[in-house]
This record gives C-alpha cells, sequence and structure tokens, in this order.
C-alpha cells in the first residue's frame, strides 16, 4: 500500500518548506505532491530545485482551497492521501502508525490521529482529545455518522486525516462553495459511506495556529451557519439502528447556536454575539448536548456512546 501526502499551499514558502520536509522525512517511503494554488511568491522555482522528489501541480488561476485539494489528489497516484496544509507538519512516524492500523481493517476508508496546536514557533498550546481505549480503535461505517452527528466522532482537519484515493474520488472531491470553511468535514461525511474508520490516539500531526489561517477569515455566525449545514447533511445518513437514539435535529442545531454564542461570549465579541443570541439558549436539552460535548473532550475513555461504537481495539 502506497502513501500520497498531497500539500495545499498559497504564498508560503517559509512554512512550506517545513511542511514538505515533514513528509520527506517520514519513515517509510511516500510521494510527495505540492499543489500550488498559483503563489506569486518563489514557490514554483523552490520547487523545481527539489527534482523528482515532489510532484508539483500549479494552478493557471487562483482557484481556492477545496480546488487546489481536488487538484493535488488527481496528481496523486498513491492508494491512501494523507492531507497536509502548507502550515502545518506531519510527526516522522504518522504513515508507519496509520499504516499499521490499516493493516489490521483493510476495508477502512478514513484514518485520523491526534494532533498538537501549535504556535508560531512550534510551542505546543494543547492537543485534540484522545477518543476511546488504546493506540487506536475502530469504528464500523454504520455507526460512523451517528458518531459524528453527536461529535463522539470529530475526524479534526486535513493535518490529521487520511482517506483512501479511490473512496476520495467516488465522491466528487472537496466542494469548492465551502472553500476552506469545512471543505474538509463536509469531504469527511461523504468519504465515510464507503468504509470503516479508524482512530489512532497518538500525536502524529501539529497544526499551526495563527492570524494567516484559513479559517480565521470566516466570523463566527458565517462558522455557525456551516455547522449547522454539516449537520443537515449527517442527519439522513444515520443508520436505521441509531435513529431512535438521535436528537431532534431542530435541538442539535439549538445546541450548536449555544455553543457558538458562548464563544462569541468568551472572546468578547459582541456584534457576533448579537447576531447568533435568540431563544436557544433557553433549550434544556441544547444544554444537556453541550454539557455532554464538554464531558466528551475531557473523558473520552468514559463515554459510553463512544465504547459502543467500538469495533477493535489495539
Amino acid at each position: 500500500m502506497k502513501f500520497s501526502v498531497v500539500i495545499t499551499t498559497y504564498n508560503r514558502l517559509d512554512l512550506l518548506k517545513r511542511a514538505i520536509n515533514s513528509a520527506l522525512n517520514q519513515t517509510i517511503e511516500c510521494e510527495v505532491v505540492v499543489a500550488d494554488d498559483c503563489s506569486s511568491d518563489d514557490t514554483e522555482t523552490y520547487i523545481k530545485s527539489l527534482g523528482d522528489s515532489v510532484v508539483y501541480h500549479r494552478n493557471e488561476v487562483n482557484q481556492g482551497h477545496a480546488a487546489t485539494v481536488n487538484a493535488g489528489v488527481a496528481k496523486a497516484s498513491g492508494d491512501w492521501i494523507k492531507f497536509l496544509d502548507d502550515d502545518d507538519y506531519l510527526h516522522p512516524n504518522c504513515l508507519t502508525e496509520m499504516l499499521k492500523a490499516i493493516a489490521l481493517c483493510p476495508d477502512a476508508a478514513i484514518c485520523s490521529c491526534v494532533a498538537a496546536q501549535v504556535d508560531g514557533n512550534e510551542v505546543e498550546l494543547s492537543r485534540t482529545p484522545r477518543l476511546g481505549p488504546g493506540l487506536a480503535f475502530y469504528i464500523p461505517q454504520a455507526d460512523i455518522h451517528f458518531g459524528m452527528l453527536l461529535e463522539l466522532l470529530p475526524f479534526g482537519t486535513p493535518v490529521q486525516v487520511a482517506c483512501r484515493r479511490d473512496a476520495f474520488l467516488q465522491t466528487g472531491g472537496w466542494d469548492s462553495t465551502l472553500d476552506a470553511n469545512c471543505d474538509d468535514i463536509d469531504s469527511w461525511i461523504r468519504i465515510a459511506q464507503f468504509g470503516h474508520a479508524i482512530f489512532l490516539n497518538q500525536c502524529l500531526a501539529y497544526r499551526t495556529i495563527w492570524p494567516g489561517a484559513y479559517n480565521q477569515k470566516f466570523s463566527l455566525s458565517q462558522r455557525l451557519a456551516t455547522n449547522i449545514l454539516m449537520k443537515e447533511k449527517i442527519y439522513p445518513l444515520v443508520a436505521e439502528q441509531h435513529r431512535l437514539d438521535i436528537p431532534l435535529l431542530q435541538d442539535i442545531k439549538n445546541y450548536l447556536k449555544l455553543h457558538w454564542i458562548l464563544v462569541a461570549l468568551k472572546q468578547r465579541n459582541i456584534k457576533s454575539l448579537f447576531s447568533m443570541i435568540d431563544f436557544s439558549i433557553l433549550s434544556p436539552l441544547a444544554w444537556k448536548l453541550l454539557l455532554n460535548a464538554v464531558f466528551m473532550r475531557r473523558s473520552p475513555e468514559q463515554n459510553s456512546d463512544l465504547r459502543k461504537l467500538v469495533l477493535i481495539e489495539d
């Protein structure tokens, strides 16, 4: 089985060099593809200086993040795609550990891992939570959308995720209408229809938190609207066996509104706060879902709903 690391970039050469090095320094051999969204800096010159060690694609015009991901995957030849934005980077053992887990669950379509959030100086700020027991666990395809809907199974950002290339292509790729605002989550929702999921409770990826990140350009109300859209997409995909165990879609929407209202309050973002606030803050079920989500993030191993989804422990 072959991995292709697909790195998307646009005018971030200094950061891109780190991302490329993290892919070239993996402990197993892999293909490295750089998809350049028509950068105006020295990205093209630098990539060409690397010779055959990197496959290079350059958009003729700027097309956005989602279209650039699709172009990179089209250039890739691996069985599995490891996504990577230019401002993030991988642990040297990332692909090795993913390969081990996939070998134990060959019908998997998507794989995710723990990521460290780092600042511009690579100082760790936090980590995404562990999920479930052991170093790795596997979720049957029929359970994935139930887990995603209730936020028991957050696959995370591109730096955390790999998927089967054939599953990616069957979904039609990333949606440019969502460009950089949940275009990745939308993709995971559709890929999850084609196989099982794998989660690695190992920190194998590093996500840089900085003002230049793609998602920083969206307001909180925009992010709320897209979060609601993702839940609307997941809801009809939940398997019949779980239908009696999920809240009404409106209750989930109320929970999301409550979550982002509290984010706005924490950030003292008064404009966003007043644009989102409504009667959802009075919903007891919304508060229950919020508290469950907080508990899940702090003590995922103790979550009974998550334990019911575990297929194999390693």
